[in-house]
């Protein structure tokens, strides 16, 4: 009798076919909204033609905006280590790197938010049709996501409570969350993606996606957490469930990344995804003694932080 294979690699080739059937809807949109920016488009050029020339962009400015041209193009999709205040990998690999980014992050968003609701597709689909008007073909895609699917208010249903007896992680919550909904959620995400590329450029954009270092439950949000400001993301749902020792949390949280590391690798090694490659940033933020040098808050690096994790992603492009 032919073994019938897992319901886990079957939820991901749905996942995959749902994922490129989005991708051809999007298309489908796109196009359509191609032929709308056409009819506009000729009034418009006759009125143009007719209105005095555009200014010129004075010669001094010129030379102060001359820098070497970028070392490659890389478009972006994902949540906040993508789209963080003042500094971010993004703006890293900009400054510091050499690269020209362009992105359609968004901090906050799940990987759920990115693959379902269609929005992210669409300014994906969009944006690599005004680069390739420009002549200008990516080089990688960047993937940031998943840790708004297991932070906030529903981290604390990862967890079992102290008195309960039971190992602190609730395997079969974890499980669920990042090996089936997470998990699928990026397989439709990237399919979607490598399928609006084939459609335009008859070939697969390579796709680059990290996985999270080790973050430390201390309680801090964004600039502590103050008043109407992001966070605590992950010490509350510990405190909920009874666990008060932050150093056995750490413990924790370890097993959580690991878990997590471990689909991201598995995921990018699946057939079909020969084009995805996965970074592995665990011990590239310390959680030990000086952790503050390299985390802001429980979720997200500092300007220190963000650098040498824009580091391990430039190399891996």
């Amino acid at each position: 009798m032919a073994k019938k294979p897992a319901s886990g690699s079957i939820g991901v080739q749905k996942a995959r076919a749902l994922g490129r059937a989005l991708a051809a809807r999007t298309l489908e949109h796109r196009a359509a909204q191609r032929r709308k920016r056409r009819a506009a488009r000729r009034p418009r050029a006759r009125m143009r033609a007719a209105m005095a020339p555009a200014v010129a962009i004075p010669a001094k400015t010129l030379r102060a905006l001359a820098v070497p041209p970028p070392i490659g193009l890389l478009v972006a999709e994902g949540d906040s280590w993508f789209d963080y205040p003042f500094h971010d990998v993004l703006t890293m690999l900009e400054d510091e790197h050499g690269f020209d980014v362009e992105s359609v992050a968004h901090k906050g968003d799940t990987v759920e938010d990115m693959a379902y609701s269609g929005g992210q597709f669409d300014d994906f689909a969009r944006l690599l049709e005004k680069l390739l008007r420009q002549g200008r073909v990516p080089d990688a895609i960047l993937l940031s996501g998943g840790g708004n699917d297991l932070a906030g208010d529903q981290f604390a249903m990862l967890i079992n409570h102290a008195a309960s007896g039971l190992p602190p992680l609730n395997d079969d919550v974890v499980h669920g969350v990042i090996d089936i909904r997470v998990r699928n959620a990026y397989a439709f995400l990237i399919s979607g993606l490598t399928e609006i590329a084939m459609r335009l450029l008859q070939r697969p954009i390579p796709i680059v996606l990290h996985g999270y270092d080790y973050a430390v439950p201390d309680g801090r949000g964004v600039l502590g957490g103050f008043a109407f400001l992001p966070g605590p993301w992950l010490q509350p749902g510990f405190h909920r469930k009874g666990h008060g020792d932050t150093d056995a949390n750490v413990d924790v949280m370890e097993q959580l990344i690991n878990t997590f590391n471990a689909m991201l690798r598995q995921l990018a090694g699946a057939v079909g995804f020969g084009h995805v490659r996965y970074v592995d940033l665990r011990g590239t933020l310390s959680n030990a003694a000086n952790y503050k040098r390299d985390w802001a808050n429980e979720l997200h690096p500092t300007e220190r932080g963000f650098r040498a994790v824009a580091q391990k992603i430039a190399d891996a492009v």
